[in-house]
């Protein structure tokens, strides 16, 4: 890279950034659509985080000045890896778990991230990349949080129905109720307990459908059911 002039160096800067966003943001469609926490902002935010923090060794001898060889303690890219390190433990401490399958604050965790790399670009005086970093990840945040909710996606949720054990409806009739609003199971367990005496039978699932207003329609349906004593919907998402 010694050879390019700043002009070749900032394309090159910016093709870098640019692959970097479309394949964090491609690998986060793919678990965007199958439902999964992890989706295009977070998966973008933390490729993006990557390749700003690999701009910095690729060119720390031509445009910082720094040799590459240089072991001195105070080298941009150990003083970089130690602080990365700590901020993962800050952006842990923002993830949470609700519910069996429910994960918060991934996206606010590979914020953070992302935020630390780019205060040790600013830091470093690497001001080109720091600010083409910095829109980037505002157009991650901003327009892609628009663009998540309008690409189709597989959409999961947890649900229990609780019937008397004398009105129990079949596993065939809660199927075909729930493939009436375009939901299908992947999985169903089946729990019998006894409170005050009286005997109760639990079906607990989890169903999949392609359309949020799906939720609603199906929470409607359940609440018209007279054999069911109980139910609990509970949509996943980050």
């Amino acid at each position: 890279m010694e050879g390019f002039t700043l002009t070749h160096d900032s394309i090159d800067i910016a093709i870098r950034l640019a692959g970097a966003l479309a394949a964090g943001s491609l690998l986060g469609f793919e678990r965007s659509f199958h439902g999964r926490p992890a989706g295009i902002r977070t998966h973008a935010l933390v490729c993006l985080a990557s390749a700003l923090l690999m701009l910095m060794p690729a060119y720390q001898a031509t445009r910082l000045g720094i040799p590459l060889d240089s072991s001195s303690s105070a080298n941009p890219s150990r003083m970089a890896q130690g602080i990365m390190t700590g901020i993962g433990f800050l952006g842990a401490g923002v993830i949470f778990q609700q519910g069996f399958f429910t994960v918060r604050g991934l996206t606010t965790a590979a914020s953070v991230w992302l935020t630390a790399a780019l205060g040790i670009l600013f830091g470093i005086g690497f001001f080109y990349a720091a600010v083409i970093g910095t829109l980037a990840a505002l157009g991650v945040l901003a327009a892609l949080r628009w663009l998540e909710w309008q690409l189709p996606r597989q959409l999961f949720a947890r649900l229990s129905l609780r019937f008397a054990e004398d009105k129990v409806m079949s596993e065939e009739d809660v199927r075909q109720l729930l493939s009436t609003c375009d939901f299908t199971v992947h999985q169903i367990e089946y729990r019998r307990q006894v409170v005050e005496r009286a005997a109760r039978f639990e079906y607990k699932m989890v169903v999949q459908t392609v359309e949020a207003l799906n939720m609603r329609r199906l929470a409607e349906k359940l609440r018209g059911i007279p054999e069911i004593l109980e139910f609990h919907l509970s949509p996943t998402g980050d």
